[in-house]
Order: structure tokens, then sequence, then C-alpha cells
């Protein structure tokens, strides 16, 4: 089964579950590897006054007590999902030196635009929806192109999963014009992207990005596919792996990506 890049626990503000019920589910499965990429945004809070701020030192050190526990079991790589945004490059100076050398696996989102969170229904108020979603995607190609210290682009639609009408009205083709700046710039600056299968959890029917979009980035000369269920839950471990792989052969890929030590390893998905 493909490994599962993108798993969250309760180090992570909005999951409540304990790493051991993840790594025990993904064993089940059959996975040969996961990676626990729990939440640091900083200077990020949201509606609720609930902040994503990651206890680094004590996720650390759990990370690495349960890859022994675990050795024989699984391989656990140790990732985290950095929010991304503009204004915070001298912090993410600082969490690169003090923490070089920890993290596997580094996931770069956009979760906050403007100091909003895009869960939430004031974030598109108004606002036309497609006005929004193309705001998000020039604010992600910036990230990507002055931000340096992550290994793959998360989630790259995710504001579909919280518009107002969510996909009903969203394509590759009526967006190409700021997904392709988003999609050249991954490539550019030799990050990978992920294809995050919660699309489904959220009732869009297809992965974040859309297959429209993984296409594209073949097309341009994207080489990085990282696999991600964004399971914040144990039930949602590898949720619709088998529709991701189809989806990655349809689009012209015969590898995917995961990351070791920051270095890309490439494995064949059938």
């Amino acid at each position: 089964m493909l490994n599962d890049c993108h798993i969250h626990t309760h180090f992570s503000s909005d999951s409540t579950t304990p790493p051991r019920a993840q790594i025990e589910r993904a064993i089940s499965l059959g996975m040969e590897r996961i990676c626990i990429t729990d939440h640091n945004d900083y200077d990020a809070i949201n509606e609720e006054g609930m902040t994503f701020l990651l206890d680094v030192e004590r996720y650390l050190l759990a990370m690495q007590t349960l890859q022994i526990e675990y050795r024989k079991d699984i391989e656990l790589l140790i990732g985290i999902e950095q929010g991304l945004q503009l204004h915070l490059r001298d912090y993410y100076d600082e969490f690169s030196k003090n923490y070089a050398g920890c993290f596997d696996y580094i996931i770069g989102s956009s979760h906050f635009i403007d100091r909003q969170d895009l869960y939430y229904p004031s974030f598109y108020q108004g606002h036309r929806e497609e006005d929004c979603y193309a705001h998000y995607f020039d604010i992600s190609t910036q990230r990507i192109l002055l931000l340096d210290d992550f290994d793959s682009f998360g989630h790259l639609d995710y504001i579909v999963r919280y518009g107002p009408n969510k996909n009903a009205n969203y394509s590759y083709a009526a967006f190409a014009e700021y997904i392709d700046p988003l999609l050249k710039a991954l490539i550019k600056k030799r990050k990978a992207l992920e294809i995050n299968s919660a699309g489904y959890k959220y009732q869009l029917g297809v992965p974040n990005p859309h297959p429209d979009i993984i296409r594209r980035y073949k097309e341009l000369g994207g080489t990085m596919v990282t696999i991600g269920s964004d399971a914040h839950q144990p039930e949602y471990i590898g949720h619709h792996f088998d529709d991701v792989a189809q989806i990655l052969l349809d689009c012209g890929f015969i590898k995917y990506t995961i990351f070791r030590k920051r270095q890309p390893i490439f494995l064949p998905i059938l």
C-alpha cells in the first residue's frame, strides 16, 4: 500500500488522536512507513481562539521514542506541516537553525490568507468566491517563490474545501492563469506537489489538487508528487489511496516521492 505522509495527532490543535493510534492503524493496513506531520502555524489564531503552534521539543521526543518502539513493525518518519506566511521569514530562518536535521519531511501549506483562516465563512463574506480563490493562488505562489524551507506544497487547492460552493464552480481551466504560475514556481524551486486525499472526506469527489492540476504539473515538467491523507483520525489513514494511485497513473506518473532526512526518495506507485 502507498505510504501515508500527511498525518495529524493530538500534537495538532485540531486533533485528539494519540500518535500510537495512527501508527497502529497504518500497521493494520500493511503500510511499510508513514510520516506524522503535525501542524505548526506560527502567528495564526482562528475565530475560536485556537492556536496551531507546535510544542516542537515535546513532539520530537515523542516521535523519536515511538520510532524506536515500532522500528520492527513500521518506519516512522518525523514530519511537520508548516503554515506559510510571508511576514514570518525570520521565524522560519530561526526555526531551520534550531531544528536542522530533526525532521525527515516538511510540508508547506497555506491555511491563512491576510491573517484570516480559510475555514470560516467570514473569509469569503463581501467577496466573490472566484476572487477569493484567485487571491489564494496568487498569495500561495508568492510564498512558494519567497520561502524555502519546505519539501512539498500541501493540498494546493485547499481553499475549495471551504468556499461557499466548494468546487461546484471550480476547475483548473477556470483558474489556469493563477494555477500555472504556482505549478511553475514549485518546479523552479524543486518542491514536490502533495496529493492530499482529504478532498474525498470533504465530499469534493477528488483529491486536492484536482486531477487536472496534477496532469498539468506533469505536462510542465513536474516530477515529485507526495501522498497524504491529512488524517486527523485513524479511520482516514490511507483514505481513497487506491483512487489516488489510479489518478497518478492516469496523469503519467509511475513513481511517487517520500522524504527521509529531507532528501527525496522515489517509490513505485504499483
